[in-house]
């Protein structure tokens, strides 16, 4: 675009202005003499004026012609990487305090918030999705690279928040229809519980073989100790907090689909199975950056403008 900036000077060149008509010498006054001096003097300063702001003016859009850019400094971002679905159980069971955080007896849903949160952070470069589940299961937060964002509405979670109930395979049937239009490597499924499935319209072993046909890994874990000491009516006594968890079927899911059972008996445990889940499901970054780009047409554009105001103001004075 710059080859056109002295096409006003060859126009001018090329195609000179119309001569000017004489006219005929009429005798004045010495005063309107001077008056004609002067109007004279005002019009060839006005011309000058006229001449610097049209310049001006076609300068200020050539320039904006040629769109002028700033590129800023290079960002790092993520082009590939796994899709990741958490499944996290708010039945009513999720209430017992059979685990610690930092020393203190927590909820199990308390620590799995915890443990999980940490695991998300992990994931730079993943996109990562959160299903809640109870008597229904339903999307908290769908498939996304704010990580930030889904660890506020994990940490927002509550029991029961959906019911007391536990319908693992109507999580698993939602996980399924989020992720099978996911690239195919990079379908995983995490699904946390502490008991069986006691509601839903799927059952778990249909929802995991439909999830098996699109490429969908599942990562099960069973959360829960396996003995806590109560008081009694007749002293201490050791129960089994987590006697309706459904080993049999959390396998059978994970291994049909290609994934692996955990078992967490307490919160360390659960530190070292998002761990391994990390290392089995690796981010996939290839380090691509990306310069942000600003248009900066517009002040040369903004200033064509304001000699063209300028101009048609001065005119009107004239």
């Amino acid at each position: 675009m710059i080859v056109v900036l002295p096409l006003p000077l060859l126009v001018r060149w090329f195609w000179p202005a119309a001569a000017t008509r004489q006219q005929a010498a009429l005798a004045v006054p010495f005063y309107d003499a001077m008056q004609s001096v002067l109007a004279t003097t005002k019009g060839l300063h006005t011309a000058g004026w006229s001449l610097f702001l049209a310049s001006m003016m076609w300068l200020a859009l050539v320039s904006a012609a040629m769109r002028p850019q700033w590129l800023g400094e290079p960002l790092d971002v993520p082009l590939t990487g796994r899709d990741i679905m958490l499944g996290l159980d708010i039945s009513g069971s999720m209430r017992e305090q059979d685990f610690s955080v930092n020393g203190r007896t927590v909820e199990r849903l308390e620590a799995a918030k915890v443990v999980a949160s940490e695991f998300i952070a992990k994931r730079e470069g993943d996109r990562v999705g959160l299903i809640l589940f109870g008597d229904n299961a339903q999307v908290q937060t769908p498939l996304s690279y704010d990580l930030q964002t889904v660890q506020h509405f994990l940490n927002e979670t509550i029991v029961g928040l959906i019911g007391s109930s536990t319908a693992i395979g109507d999580a698993i049937g939602l996980a399924v229809k989020r992720l099978r239009s996911r690239p195919a490597e990079s379908r995983v499924f995490i699904l946390l519980t502490d008991g069986a499935n006691t509601a839903g319209a799927v059952s778990p072993l249909e929802a995991a073989g439909v999830a098996a046909q699109n490429d969908i890994r599942i990562h099960t874990i069973g959360v829960g100790a396996e003995a806590v000491t109560v008081e009694g009516l007749f002293g201490k006594r050791v129960i089994n907090p987590s006697r309706s968890l459904d080993e049999e079927t959390l396998q059978a899911i994970a291994e049909t689909t290609g994934g692996q059972y955990f078992r967490a008996r307490n919160t360390a445990e659960m530190v070292e199975i998002y761990d391994l889940i990390n290392t089995l499901e690796p981010s996939e970054i290839d380090g691509a950056s990306l310069r942000p780009l600003t248009e900066l047409y517009i002040w040369p554009l903004a200033l064509a403008l304001l000699c063209s105001a300028m101009i048609v103001w001065q005119r009107g004075r004239n």
